[in-house]
């Protein structure tokens, strides 16, 4: 069934669009590039941001950082997370955890603050910005598709709001996390698993 969704309802959270992962000199870029290139990512983002712009729903982003106090209330830190922390990915005031400059924030834009772990919910006020501004639906892209995308759509889902997944509008570090990701997950923990066209079309023909 074809979603519609009410455009001042609805917000684009774009998840970790930074430096790290789309600039070339990235920390985590040579990973995630194959994939980006294959997804035609960036190409994608732009147009996805775009066009919700000129449809009039709200542009949020829910970007990852890091400093020296990540992780000092978990006592059991997974080795990914703190190989980050020693390699100061997404680090704070760094540019690697800037926002690429094809996706910068706008004036009106939403920016919350910067998550630590794979949920951007998590210890930060992306739930009281959504809901503030009188946002239910909420529609994914970022990275990376199986870690903070679907982290970030599942507790989104348990907190009541409509949740949508843009097949083309997420990249992962292998195939196979990315095809998990889009074939397994999105199914099960969104309302909506759409190609970014077939959700520009579905606001299109939403109300306002």
């Amino acid at each position: 069934m074809k979603t519609t969704y009410q455009i001042d309802k609805t917000a684009l959270v774009l998840v970790d669009v930074l430096n790290d992962f789309l600039a070339d000199d990235g920390k985590l870029n040579a990973g995630v590039k194959p994939m980006i290139e294959k997804m035609d990512l960036k190409a994608n983002l732009k147009n996805l941001i775009s066009s919700s712009r000129q449809a009039g729903i709200k542009i949020v982003y829910a970007p990852h950082g890091l400093d020296e106090h990540s992780f000092e209330n978990l006592s059991h830190v997974l080795p990914r997370m703190q190989w980050g922390k020693d390699n100061k990915v997404f680090w704070k005031d760094s540019k690697g955890a800037d926002f690429y400059q094809d996706y910068y924030p706008m004036e009106g834009d939403i920016v919350a603050e910067r998550h630590h772990i794979y949920n951007s919910f998590f210890n930060t006020d992306l739930d009281k910005q959504l809901r503030d501004n009188g946002i239910e639906y909420v529609v994914l892209a970022g990275f990376t598709s199986q870690t903070c995308v679907e982290g970030t759509g599942r507790h989104a889902l348990e907190s009541g709001y409509h949740v949508t997944f843009l097949t083309d509008g997420v990249a992962e570090f292998t195939e196979r996390a990315q095809d998990m990701a889009i074939e397994i997950s999105y199914p099960a923990f969104g309302h909506a698993v759409l190609t970014i066209a077939e959700f520009i079309d579905a606001l299109k023909t939403s109300v306002a």
